[in-house]
């Protein structure tokens, strides 16, 4: 092993881009233990089942449907 060496003509990886990101999200209870057992029912690890669900939304630009109640006092 050298040591030294010259990264200087070094390139970026280009799949960078495509690596997965972690981060920190608040999920209720109820919504993690569906898409566990789901994901049991279908011999998946529940994370990456809940980042094929959000990944098919974003790809077909799904939008929920959310209506807010406003109550006038």
């Amino acid at each position: 092993m050298k040591k030294e060496y010259d990264l200087s003509q070094s390139i970026k990886n280009p799949y960078t881009k495509k690596l997965k990101k972690q981060i920190t999200i608040r999920i209720e209870n109820e919504t993690i233990d569906y898409f566990k057992n789901l994901a049991i029912e279908i011999d998946i690890p529940y994370q990456n089942l809940i980042n094929m669900f959000l990944k098919d939304c974003a790809v077909n630009n799904k939008k929920p449907s959310v209506s807010w109640n406003t109550h006038k006092v």
